[in-house]
């Protein structure tokens, strides 16, 4: 596929991309991952399909053609939490992109396959180093305010998230190498990167990375992510805090990727996103038809669903990091392997997993999801409880049992102080309870701080010994944030983790086009983190939603995120 300087990823060219997604060098099928390329190194193929597998795309209802799409109509979404902003470079939320992905509209499109498919950008070429891309744009677009897409806009999108009075959150971490870029025409740039990366063209096609309109970006400055305009399928209208999220139709949308049928203009009127985070009055709303859909069905409430006759339940595994408990290897004593061992010989993630999610969710054993390029089933049943070793590693340090069971060492009790944010996303306050008591017979004091304001005490403070996170990502790359140590001044990572030896393996895992040799490396980076006993990883998050069976053509995209374009409620 190569040609002259650079590689063509064009329309016509996409069937060529999707086989050599789906065979290495050798013409064998590899479901594994992406290609091993030409020659060079550098082929489309390799930077378009780095994610590996992942998850097939879902729908709601319909899917056979049973109910046929019917314009008209507002369908009400109840989401769980509250999003943080509709700032996509801003936000750090995943419930953030269920919304805005309605809004914005991102260069590319990757697949279920994980082939990547133009959107906004028609057609795009790598140089032979592949540090630079130049994407041809869309010339028949405007964002929902008027301004005209076009290159400049995407400069300003991309440029913006650079600018360190953004304050951007993990748009900047996905846009990494992204260095500068430069405008050859209205409808044509060239995107220049620092370093090689095989994330890249996979990491254009997230919402957190979608084009946002410059005029309205300018015009709101900080407000933006509660007035944001974009080039999606709908348009914003209004957010009541804490109450709900309105958009609407965008009449003149006419440039739907291949994630979706339909092309044009959405069949629904609007999406109206209340923010209803008590469990029990969620699932009483869809019951009794006050919302047409919830997200984050808890898992009691799975099965009763299912069977009820008005409803619908649709699951879909999400890719990238599973819900992982991170030790700040800054505090003592936990910046001592030792210790970290301990903890993870004492709590028996099996038996939370089984007790607060009833079969419905996985539980994790790596720093990547299953459905994640990399992922190492080798590491599945590795380690098991065993409280004798917990408190031999114990001992070993001096850390011994007082007349309360809690350790003491040098007149100072044991503690780890856990902190989760509130509310009770996906039973995580339970976990944390539970793995108190876990961690109690072997003699440690587990302080549970549950607060709401996770980003003073986690991300300003750093206040935490152990904290839970997970993050929806198309590839391994993503561990980089989590587990790389950072630079001087840099914002740490939540495992503070400083390994030279890992490091080096996290480098070479962005850059490495080869899909074998990258599979390798990302291999020995899940054995490195587990080893070191940085994390405990805990389970992997299916995005369940209940509906009304009137909705139909509500599909998943390969992350995760619900796609709008195709949903319709059947007219009674």
């Amino acid at each position: 596929m190569r040609k002259g300087l650079g590689v063509k990823v064009s329309l016509v060219l996409v069937i060529a991309v999707m086989l050599l997604s789906a065979c290495d060098s050798s013409g064998k099928k590899n479901g594994a991952g992406p290609a091993s390329g030409d020659a060079g190194g550098k082929n489309a193929a390799n930077a378009a399909n780095a994610a590996g597998s992942s998850n097939a795309s879902s729908d709601a209802g319909g899917q056979n053609g049973d109910t046929k799409a019917a314009s008209g109509g507002e369908l009400s979404y109840a989401l769980a939490t509250s999003p943080d902003t509709l700032d996509p470079a801003r936000s750090g939320l995943a419930v953030s992109v269920r919304v805005f992905r309605t809004i914005y509209d991102s260069l590319v499109a990757q697949l279920p396959d994980n082939s990547i498919k133009p959107w906004l950008a028609t057609e795009w070429t790598i140089s032979p180093d592949g540090k630079s891309y130049t994407f041809k744009l869309r010339n028949d677009v405007k964002f929902q305010d008027g301004t005209p897409f076009n290159a400049e806009a995407v400069k300003y999108s991309f440029d913006r998230i650079l600018d360190p009075a953004t304050k951007a959150a993990n748009a900047s971490a996905l846009l990494k190498p992204y260095q500068s870029s430069e405008i050859i025409d209205d409808y044509t740039i060239k995107l220049n990167l620092e370093t090689p990366s095989s994330a890249f063209l996979g990491n254009l096609s997230q919402a957190m990375l979608g084009i946002v309109s410059p005029t309205a970006a300018k015009k709101y400055g900080d407000q933006f992510g509660k007035n944001p305009v974009g080039t999606g399928p709908f348009s914003f209208v209004k957010w009541e805090d804490n109450t709900d999220i309105q958009v609407k139709r965008n009449p003149d949308y006419a440039w739907a990727p291949e994630l979706v049928e339909n092309k044009g203009a959405a069949y629904l009127d609007a999406i109206d996103f209340k923010i209803i985070p008590e469990e029990a009055t969620r699932i009483g709303s869809v019951q009794s038809g006050q919302v047409k859909a919830i997200e984050t069905v808890p898992p009691q409430n799975v099965v009763s669903l299912k069977n009820d006759a008005k409803l619908q339940v649709i699951q879909t595994n999400t890719a990238g990091l599973p819900y992982t408990l991170f030790f700040n290897q800054t505090h003592a004593p936990w910046n001592e392997l030792k210790a970290r061992q301990a903890v993870q010989y004492a709590v028996d993630i099996d038996s939370i997993v089984k007790s607060l999610y009833l079969g419905t969710y996985e539980r994790a054993w790596s720093p990547l999801a299953p459905n994640t390029f990399g992922y190492d089933p080798a590491l599945e049943n590795g380690i098991k409880p065993d409280l004798d070793k917990a408190n031999q590693l114990l001992d070993e340090l001096g850390w011994t049992k007082g007349s309360d069971g809690i350790r003491e060492k040098d007149g100072k009790k044991l503690t780890l102080h856990y902190v989760d944010g509130s509310p009770n996303r996906e039973k995580r306050n339970d976990i944390a309870a539970i793995i108190q008591q876990q961690l109690k017979k072997v003699g440690i004091d587990v302080q549970v701080e549950i607060t709401k304001d996770t980003a003073t005490v986690v991300y300003t403070n750093w206040a935490y010994d152990l904290y839970g996170n997970s993050q929806v990502n198309s590839d391994p790359a993503a561990l980089n944030s989590f587990y790389h140590t950072t630079a001087e001044g840099a914002r740490p990572s939540l495992s503070h983790l400083a390994d030279p030896e890992l490091d080096k393996l996290l480098d070479q895992g962005v850059v490495e086009t080869d899909a074998a040799k990258r599979k390798e490396i990302y291999v020995k980076v899940q054995h490195a983190i587990i080893d070191n006993a940085a994390i405990l990883p805990v389970y992997v998050f299916p995005y369940t939603v209940a509906a009304v069976k009137e909705l139909s053509g509500l599909k998943f995209d390969s992350l995760g995120y619900p796609l709008f374009n195709d949903a319709s409620l059947a007219q009674k």
